[in-house]
C-alpha cells in the first residue's frame, strides 16, 4: 500500500474519531441512554485502534518520528492530553459541569491535533 493512500485511511479514521466523540459528547451532555447501547461502545475502540495502527505504519514509512519532528511530537503530546480529557468527559461519576468543561478541551485539543497535521506547525 502506498504512503499516499495509507493517509488517506488515517485522515479517515480521524476524522470518523472525531465525529463519533462529538456525537458521544451531546449524547452525554443531553444525558442520552444511546451511551450505552453497544455499538456507541464498541466502535470507538476499533476505530482509535484502526487510526492508531496506522499512524504507527505511517511513521515508520515516512520516517517521521516523535521528539524528532517537532510537529509530531506536539501531535502525540496533544493526543495524550485529548485521550484524558475525552475519558474525564465520557465517563460517568464526574459532575455534569465537569465533564462539560473536559468534552469542549477535548474538541479543542482534537482541533489542535488536525491543525498541526494539516499545517506542520507548532504554534498558531
Amino acid at each position: 500500500m502506498s504512503y499516499l493512500a495509507l493517509k488517506h485511511i488515517h485522515m479517515s479514521f480521524a476524522v470518523l474519531s472525531g465525529l463519533l466523540f462529538l456525537t458521544r459528547g451531546m449524547l452525554m451532555l443531553g444525558g442520552s441512554a444511546l451511551l450505552q447501547k453497544r455499538l456507541l461502545r464498541i466502535a470507538p475502540h476499533v476505530i482509535d485502534t484502526l487510526l492508531l495502527a496506522s499512524a504507527l505504519v505511517l511513521v515508520v514509512l515516512g520516517n517521521q518520528y516523535p521528539f524528532v519532528q517537532d510537529w509530531l511530537t506536539a501531535k502525540v503530546l496533544a493526543l495524550v492530553g485529548y485521550i484524558a480529557f475525552g475519558a474525564i468527559a465520557l465517563r460517568q461519576g464526574r459532575p455534569k459541569p465537569v465533564r462539560a468543561f473536559a468534552f469542549v478541551t477535548a474538541l479543542l485539543l482534537f482541533a489542535y491535533i488536525l491543525k498541526v497535521a494539516i499545517t506542520k506547525q507548532v504554534l498558531f
